[in-house]
């Protein structure tokens, strides 16, 4: 982890008591304690107050982090060893290690700033994990380790740690085609005419690319507004004060209609019933880095067993849904008929608006190389793929439980990054069956 050096600490031109105040006005809220609150604890004598002073002083290393211009838009030709597609929670882990290893990297965006898909969710939107168990590879997260961040949060950290690191992150760059180079090596072309040389390629877009979104809800009628929950913001975008339907088994469907349920309107939330609940407090969360739950294989029997169970969702989330009067709980959504849903519970009302949280399907039709199955899916081994030099990171599983999360990608990023670095590309090959 970082530890602020009591000269660099001296060079920061900041107050020692307010640090923020050195971030640039473009920022979000800032995510750090308020002033009053560590003036009232300065003020207070105590054993420990000198923990006080060195939170203060480890926090001012953040405004710093803001100030540093390493993020850039780029055009032309670039030549890298390693490149890495992504700069979400995946790939600024790889650049992490990468730089440890002394190996030079680029990361492309293609969005304008790094943690641009967290600031675009919904604005309720909270991580289901507490902060301390969200941090990345080096760095941890600044003010209270307990809390449970906004999707803002995330945002700011990620563009903290791309600053803070120094990465090179080339920003508005959509990767429309990866291809082998003529010379070795692959070549990376974007949509802005960019062309990208490098030696090894580190897929790290993760798999929620394309909004999901079943085939029969085009059996809707056209004055039922369909929202999937990629768009979904506030229940202020919904029309009128009627019925609204929430489809989705997950902790955003539940999030989102308890959001949409606060207004008061009735809400319909298509919700199996058989999906398994885990309880959301920093007991479990204790227990589950200590015994390492996160980070078993699915290619273990444990592993494999959590594999093919549903995706549990936070018991929290659920208690709090069924306190609502307001929401009604209708079983799986199985057709669509003009303005109502058909549900294991029977036909909704009329609805006004139906809210998709049906989750996202990676999208990989700008990878030409051989590293698909029939079906478009990565074939792979715990992230390595076939071709030398080339690798996935961040998928879902890629090979345990906290592959996609962002206080679990570190471990699958250290062991993808020596994979290549070593040359050691592991075959997989079972019938059938992706890895």
């Amino acid at each position: 982890m970082v530890r602020l050096s009591r000269r660099a600490a001296a060079s920061i031109p900041c107050s020692p008591l307010w640090p923020w105040r050195t971030i640039p006005r473009s920022t979000s809220k800032p995510i750090w304690p308020r002033p009053h609150v560590w003036h009232r604890q300065l003020q207070r004598p105590g054993k420990h107050s000198w923990r006080v002073v060195v939170s203060l002083w480890r926090d001012a290393q953040w405004c710093r982090a803001f100030a540093m211009p390493s993020i850039v838009s780029a055009e032309g030709e670039y030549r890298t060893d390693t490149l890495i597609i992504g700069a979400g929670q995946a790939g600024l882990a790889a650049a992490y290690y990468l730089k440890q290893a002394g190996v030079p990297c680029i990361l492309l965006e293609q969005a304008r700033e790094v943690g641009q898909a967290w600031a675009l969710r919904y604005a309720s939107l909270r991580l289901f994990s507490p902060a301390w168990a969200n941090a990345l590879p080096g760095l941890k997260w600044p003010g209270p380790a307990l809390r449970y961040p906004t999707k803002d949060e995330a945002a700011q950290y990620l563009r903290l740690y791309a600053n803070y690191f120094d990465f090179e992150v080339h920003l508005g760059q959509r990767v429309v085609r990866v291809s082998a180079a003529e010379a070795g090596g692959f070549a990376a072309h974007t949509a802005g005419g960019a062309r990208y040389l490098a030696k090894r390629v580190i897929v790290c877009t993760g798999g929620f690319e394309a909004a999901h979104v079943p085939a029969w809800a085009s059996a809707l009628g056209a004055e039922v507004q369909q929202l999937h929950s990629s768009q979904y913001q506030a229940p202020a975008q919904l029309p009128g004060t009627g019925p609204v339907a929430v489809v989705g088994s997950g902790n955003s469907a539940l999030q989102i209609a308890a959001d949409v349920a606060a207004t008061g309107r009735p809400v319909y939330i298509a919700f199996d019933p058989n999906t398994p609940t885990m309880p959301n407090n920093s007991l479990m969360w204790v227990l589950l880095k200590t015994f390492g739950v996160l980070r078993f294989s699915r290619h273990g029997w444990l592993g494999g067993w959590m594999h093919r169970r549903a995706e549990p969702v936070v018991a929290g989330d659920l208690r709090r849904l069924r306190r609502f009067g307001n929401v009604h709980w209708v079983g799986r959504a199985r057709q669509a008929e003009g303005d109502a849903l058909l549900a294991d519970a029977g036909r909704t009302p009329a609805l006004q608006a139906v809210v998709w949280a049906t989750g996202f399907r990676p999208d990989y039709r700008w990878v030409e190389l051989p590293v698909f199955d029939n079906q478009g899916v990565p074939v792979h081994h715990r992230g390595i793929c076939t071709v030398p030099g080339f690798a996935f990171l961040g998928l879902p599983w890629l090979d345990s439980r906290g592959s996609a999360l962002m206080g679990g990608v570190g471990p699958d990023a250290h062991r993808v990054v020596k994979a290549l670095l070593d040359s050691e590309i592991v075959v997989w090959q079972k019938k059938g069956t992706p890895a």
